[in-house]
C-alpha cells in the first residue's frame, strides 16, 4: 500500500499541466455541432478528421486515413488506419466514418457543417478501413470536406436527440485527448490519451479555466498561472515589463480571421444601397486599426483573407467621405430631426470589439448617425442575438479556412436556422457564381469566380469590412519543442513537453 501511495505521489509531481484559458463555456463538444470558438477549440483535441492540412496550410495530408487518392473527378477513396481506438478502447472503422455522415445529412441534426456534403451521392463501406466516397459532380473542397470530426457509431447509433445528447458534454473521441472533467465557468480538463494513435502526448494534461473577462486572463497570463494566451497590441506595446519576456516567448502572425459590421438585411433601413454606403464612407478603418492594433493589424477589405486564391488585390478600401455620407442619408430620407438610429450589438468574449464597436460609435456620430451599443456575454449573445437574427447589427468575426467556401457565408440557402449567413443576405448573381464554382476544380479559373465574388459581395456592402488582426501569442518558456510555422505553433502540441 506504501508503495502504491509513493507511486501515485510521484506521478502526480512529475506529470505535466498545460494551463489554458477559454473565454466562454462550450455549448456542444460534438464536432458536427462546434460552431461557436470554444467549443470547435476544445473539440480539436478530442476529435480527429480523415484529412488534415500540413504545417503550412497548404497541403492536405491522411489523419484518421493512412492514404486516400481520386479514382477519377467524382471518386474518392479512402483507406483508414488500422490501429486507432475511441477514448472507450472500441476500435474504430469505417462504419464510423459513414455513420458520421448520415447523422450530419439527417433530420437529426442542424449544424452548418451539412452544406459542405450537399455534393456527396453516395458513401460506401467497402471493408472495415476502406472507404469510397461518390461525389454528383467535381467538388473543389472534396478532400477538406473530411476534415470534420467523426464520431462513434457504438455509442450514438441508438440516439434520438443528439442536439441535446448528453454526448455532447460527455463526448468520447479518437483524439490525443479525452475529457476528464467539465465543470461550466470553472474549469474543463483533458487527460492524455494513452492509446493515440501518433503516440501518447508528452504533456499529461490540459486544463482550459473558462474566464470571459479579458484583463483577467491577462493578469493571470502575467503572473504565470496560464502557459499560453492571445496578448493584444496595446498589451504588448504598453504594458508586459521586460521581466514578462524573461518568462514568455512572443509568436506573431497574420490571423486567418478578420472583423466586420453586419447588417440585418432583413430590416427595412439596411435594405437601401444608400444607407450601407453611408455608413460604409462615414467610418475611418484605417483610424480604427492604428487605434486598436498599433500596426498589428491591417484593414480588411473583404470577405476573403489575403494570401488566398480568393482575395482580389484590386479591391480597395474606401477612404472615409463625411460629407458623402451625409449627402446619401439625406438621399435615403434622414436628416438632423430624423437621424439615422440603429444598435450595435457585440461580446465581451473579445477585449477589443467593445472598444472597436465605441469608435464606429463615434465615426458615425460625424455623419449624424446615433448608434446604441450593447456588449453582451458570449454564449448570451450566440443564442439570443445572433441565431435567432434579433439584431440591428452585429459586430463579430469570422475564422477562415485556407480554402474559402462561400456557399456557407453568402448563398441565399444559407440563410436559414442553423446557417452561417447571418445578415440575409441574398443575391442571385452571387448565388449563381458560387453554384458554378463549386464544379470547378481548375485553379486559375476558380481564383477568379471567387475574385469576382469578393467585388461584388464588397460593392454590396452586407457588411463593413473592418480589420484583420495579427495573432500575438504568448507561450511560457517552460514548454519547450514549439516550432511556429505558417499554419501557427498547434501542429506539433503532442510532441511538447513542459
Amino acid at each position: 500500500m506504501r508503495y502504491l501511495f509513493l507511486l501515485l505521489f510521484f506521478t502526480e509531481l512529475f506529470s505535466s499541466t498545460l494551463q489554458l484559458a477559454t473565454s466562454a463555456n462550450p455549448s456542444r463538444l460534438n464536432p458536427l455541432l462546434a460552431t461557436d470558438s470554444s467549443s470547435a477549440e476544445i473539440a480539436g483535441f478530442l476529435f480527429n478528421g480523415l484529412v488534415k492540412y500540413d504545417k503550412d496550410n497548404r497541403v492536405i495530408i491522411g489523419d484518421l486515413a493512412k492514404k486516400f487518392y481520386f479514382k477519377d473527378d467524382t471518386t474518392l477513396v479512402f483507406e483508414l488506419r488500422h490501429n486507432v481506438k475511441w477514448h472507450d478502447g472500441k476500435a474504430f472503422s469505417a462504419k464510423d466514418v459513414l455513420f458520421t455522415y448520415k447523422t450530419l445529412i439527417s433530420d437529426k441534426l442542424v449544424s452548418p457543417y451539412a452544406s459542405d456534403f450537399r455534393f456527396v451521392k453516395d458513401v460506401k463501406v467497402l471493408d472495415n478501413y476502406t472507404l469510397e466516397v461518390d461525389y454528383k459532380k467535381p467538388y473543389f473542397k472534396a478532400l477538406e470536406t473530411w476534415m470534420m470530426g467523426i464520431l462513434p457509431e457504438h455509442i450514438l447509433k441508438d440516439e434520438q436527440n443528439l442536439m441535446n445528447s448528453k454526448f455532447n458534454t460527455h463526448p468520447i473521441g479518437t483524439g490525443p485527448y479525452r475529457l476528464t472533467q467539465l465543470e461550466f465557468s470553472k474549469n474543463i480538463e483533458l487527460l492524455a490519451n494513452d492509446d493515440y494513435f501518433l503516440g501518447r502526448p508528452k504533456i499529461d494534461k490540459i486544463v482550459f479555466h473558462v474566464i470571459a473577462d479579458p484583463a483577467t486572463r491577462l493578469m493571470m497570463l502575467k503572473k504565470g498561472e496560464l502557459d499560453i494566451g492571445p496578448v493584444e497590441p496595446l498589451v504588448m506595446q504598453r504594458q508586459l515589463k521586460k521581466s514578462f519576456f524573461e518568462h514568455f516567448n512572443i509568436y506573431e502572425k497574420i490571423s486567418l480571421s478578420y472583423t466586420y459590421l453586419g447588417f440585418n438585411l432583413r430590416k427595412k433601413k439596411f435594405q437601401d444601397w444608400r444607407v450601407r454606403e453611408a455608413l460604409s464612407l462615414a467610418i475611418d478603418r484605417e483610424e480604427l486599426v492604428d487605434i486598436l492594433f498599433f500596426k498589428h493589424a491591417k484593414v480588411c477589405t473583404g470577405p476573403f483573407l489575403p494570401g488566398s486564391a480568393a482575395f482580389n488585390p484590386d479591391v480597395k478600401a474606401p477612404t472615409q467621405n463625411i460629407e458623402r455620407a451625409r449627402e446619401l442619408l439625406r438621399e435615403a430620407g434622414y436628416s438632423e430631426a430624423n437621424p439615422l438610429r440603429f444598435e450595435i450589438v457585440t461580446s465581451n468574449s473579445s477585449s477589443i470589439r467593445p472598444y472597436a464597436a465605441e469608435i464606429l460609435q463615434h465615426q458615425l456620430k460625424k455623419a449624424g448617425v446615433v448608434v446604441k451599443l450593447r456588449v453582451m456575454e458570449w454564449q448570451a449573445f450566440l443564442n439570443m442575438v445572433v441565431f435567432p437574427h434579433k439584431f440591428d447589427t452585429v459586430l463579430l468575426g469570422w475564422g477562415l479556412s485556407p480554402t474559402p467556401d462561400p456557399y456557407m457565408f453568402w448563398h441565399s440557402n444559407s440563410d436559414k436556422k442553423g446557417g452561417f449567413n447571418l445578415v440575409g443576405y441574398h443575391n442571385h448573381e452571387i448565388d449563381s457564381l458560387i453554384e458554378a464554382s463549386q464544379a470547378v476544380i481548375e485553379h486559375k479559373k476558380l481564383s477568379q469566380m471567387w475574385q469576382k465574388m469578393f467585388s461584388i459581395i464588397v460593392k454590396d456592402n452586407p457588411y463593413l469590412f473592418l480589420y484583420i488582426p495579427n495573432s500575438i501569442t504568448a507561450v511560457n518558456k517552460k514548454v519547450r519543442h514549439i516550432k511556429p510555422a505558417l499554419g501557427g505553433i498547434w501542429y506539433n502540441y503532442i510532441e511538447w513537453e513542459k
